[in-house]
């Protein structure tokens, strides 16, 4: 049978990891697919500085349309990331009738729409495996291995920097600052770490995974995002002796308001699986109403971590090229013209439970002041924590833990609360999550 012609766009970390990875298991892929997947296209940026491809049998560019336009290449894989040139790329290679495997969650979490609609009138699969939480098979997963269920929720450490700074603030009590130096140095964070820490990465990544989850329309936009930059390590050694850690998480829940969307720190019991989760690794935790709680968890970065993703939707491009279109898995597991117009939710209608931080005078009342403002908008207490005053201060910390609430009624209390002649400056408030 004839091979399966694979053009590149891109051998940077994922290019050059998902090059080595088809050439290194090309007989174990060969007989998976009934048929040899060949690379014969490549281009980069500097293509004289690549090693692994064989300029021999490869023919390299440093122009990315060569590629989209070789009448040969039947699949298109994306790897130079971002939404613009790689926008106009798959879109060129759509147009030609040529597949596309990408990585980039940016793209999908932004023009997605665009994108699937014009594969399907042309008649093509995209297939976009690795651009949430790299190596692990969440999409196939949520799309077809959880067809037969109505997901409830789901929560995911999908953002490997956010998990590896908070857990060294967690095990080594260092602060933000420090442990993103760190990271940095390590590669783990670029040198402007906006995506990840302020939870942009994460974001697109639960766009997508909401609109799997819910046959919804991609609406990254409508993504609530709250970094871990303003996490401190007073708050990192509360939320342990209460029995909790932090963690960021992408949450997305259908109820019967709408769906939640939100990117946020959220405290979670430490006894969760998800909550041990450290390092840079990823873990999404999937609630079905037949199948209950199944947690996925692997790598989320790295070369061929991610490679693992990619050559795996290019092996299932090719075991599915030659099907009819209509007999085909959608892309995003709802047929298109079923794809549902449910509200997505605002922040302030976010229904969870909270963990409050504040600063009070030391004196008798002050507690029974803020208790009797929560009771006003129909908040319980779980649970407080009173700190000793630090010396020569006659202030305490106090931490609260309330029951679930609506979250506009949490921000009224606590401008009420701020007002407070004896509370000083500002309440720290971090959602909490006890998936159950």
């Amino acid at each position: 049978m004839k091979p399966v012609n694979v053009g590149l766009l891109g051998l940077g970390t994922v290019g050059g990891g998902t090059a080595t990875v088809l050439l290194r298991n090309c007989e174990d892929i060969s007989r998976r697919v009934g048929r040899d997947i060949e690379i014969i296209h490549a281009a980069a940026i500097d293509i004289n500085q690549q090693t692994i491809l064989d300029a021999s049998k490869v023919k390299l560019s440093e122009n990315g349309d060569d590629v989209v336009n070789n009448p040969d290449v039947d699949v298109v894989v994306e790897l130079i990331g971002g939404y613009t040139i790689a926008k106009d790329f798959v879109l060129k290679a759509i147009a030609n009738g040529k597949h596309v495997v990408t990585a980039n969650k940016a793209l999908i979490a932004l023009h997605g729409k665009e994108i699937f609609k014009a594969a399907e009138e042309k008649g093509v699969i995209v297939a976009y495996e690795a651009a949430v939480a790299g190596g692990i098979p969440i999409i196939k997963a949520v799309r077809e291995g959880l067809a037969a269920n109505k997901v409830e929720w789901l929560a995911g450490i999908i953002n490997g920097t956010g998990n590896f700074i908070l857990t060294e603030m967690r095990d080594k009590g260092r602060d933000f600052a420090d442990v993103l130096t760190e990271a940095q140095a390590l590669g783990y964070a670029e040198a402007d770490p906006t995506f990840d820490v302020e939870g942009i990465d994460a974001a697109h990544k639960l766009t997508i995974l909401a609109s799997l989850a819910f046959g919804i329309e991609l609406q990254f936009e409508k993504t609530f995002t709250e970094g871990i930059s303003k996490i401190t390590t007073e708050d990192v050694e509360y939320a342990e002796e209460l029995g909790y850690r932090i963690k960021h998480l992408g949450i997305a829940r259908k109820t019967e308001r709408g769906i939640e969307m939100r990117v946020h720190p959220t405290l979670i019991p430490e006894r969760r699986l998800i909550a041990n989760v450290d390092g840079v690794m990823n873990a999404v935790l999937v609630q079905a109403d037949a199948l209950g709680p199944t947690l996925y968890y692997g790598a989320g970065a790295g070369a061929e971590p991610t490679a693992s993703a990619v050559v795996a939707d290019i092996v299932d491009v090719a075991r599915t090229m030659d099907i009819d279109p209509a007999n085909r898995v959608p892309a995003l597991g709802f047929q298109s013209n079923a794809i549902m117009d449910i509200p997505v939710l605002a922040n302030d209608e976010f229904e969870t439970a909270y963990y409050c931080r504040l600063l009070a005078e030391d004196r008798p009342g002050v507690l029974a002041d803020v208790t009797r403002i929560f009771a006003d908008h129909d908040i319980s207490i779980e649970a407080v924590i009173q700190k000793e005053p630090q010396q020569n201060q006659n202030c305490v910390s106090l931490i609260l833990l309330t029951s679930c609430v609506i979250e506009k009624n949490m921000n009224a209390a606590l401008a009420q609360i701020e007002a407070l002649s004896s509370i000083d400056g500002s309440v720290t408030k971090i959602r909490m999550e006890h998936l159950g």
